[in-house]
C-alpha cells in the first residue's frame, strides 16, 4: 500500500512536471519519445531518492505564505548561483553523477547545513528537470535521516520561465 501511493505520487508529479514544462519541450522541437524517457529517468531517481517532489507553481505559493523552509541550490557558486538563484536559497555544490557514497567531508557541510530538526522542510534544485544534482542532495538528506524533503525540477530554469524574482550576488 505505502509503495503503491509512493508510485502513484511520483506518476502524479512526473506528469505535472511535463504537463509544465510541455510548450518549453514543444518549442524545443522535443519528442514524445524524449519526453517519456525524461519522464521514466526522473520517476526512477524519486523513487530511489525517497523524496517528495513540489513544483513551480507551489514553490512559490510556499516562499509567498512566509513557510518556514531552507532552498538549496545545487548548482556551480560562480557558474549559476552567483548569476541566479531562486530568492533565500544557499548554495551547496552536488555532482551531476548520482553519489552512491558522501564522504566525511561533505557529510558534515551537508549537515551543518541542514541543521538539527528531522523534520524542517528543505527544497532542493538545480538547473532544469533533467539535472540530478538535485537528486544528489535531496536523495542524501533522506539517507541522513531528514524526513520532510523535497526536489524542484524544474530548477532555476523553470523559475525564471515563470517569471518570478530571481537573486543575484553581487
Amino acid at each position: 500500500m505505502k509503495v503503491q501511493r509512493r508510485l502513484l505520487s511520483v506518476l502524479i508529479a512526473v506528469l505535472l512536471v511535463f504537463g509544465m514544462a510541455g510548450g518549453a519541450m514543444a518549442a524545443w522541437g522535443t519528442k514524445t519519445l524524449d519526453n517519456e524517457k525524461i519522464a521514466v529517468t526522473f520517476a526512477a531517481e524519486v523513487q530511489r531518492g525517497g523524496y517528495k517532489v513540489v513544483a513551480t507553481k507551489d514553490l512559490k505559493n510556499w516562499i509567498d505564505q512566509k513557510r518556514p523552509m531552507l532552498i538549496v541550490d545545487t548548482m556551480p557558486y560562480e557558474d549559476s548561483y552567483k548569476k541566479q538563484h531562486v530568492p533565500g536559497a544557499v548554495q551547496m555544490l552536488f555532482p551531476k553523477d548520482e553519489m552512491t557514497k558522501l564522504d566525511n567531508k561533505t557529510k558534515a557541510d551537508l549537515e551543518k547545513l541542514l541543521g538539527p530538526d528531522k523534520n524542517r522542510l528543505i527544497v532542493f534544485y538545480c538547473g532544469f528537470v533533467e539535472c540530478t544534482r538535485s537528486h544528489n542532495g535531496a536523495m542524501w538528506a533522506v539517507k541522513l535521516g531528514y524526513k520532510n524533503v523535497y526536489r524542484y525540477p524544474g530548477g532555476i530554469k523553470a523559475w525564471a520561465e515563470a517569471e518570478y524574482p530571481i537573486e543575484t550576488v553581487k
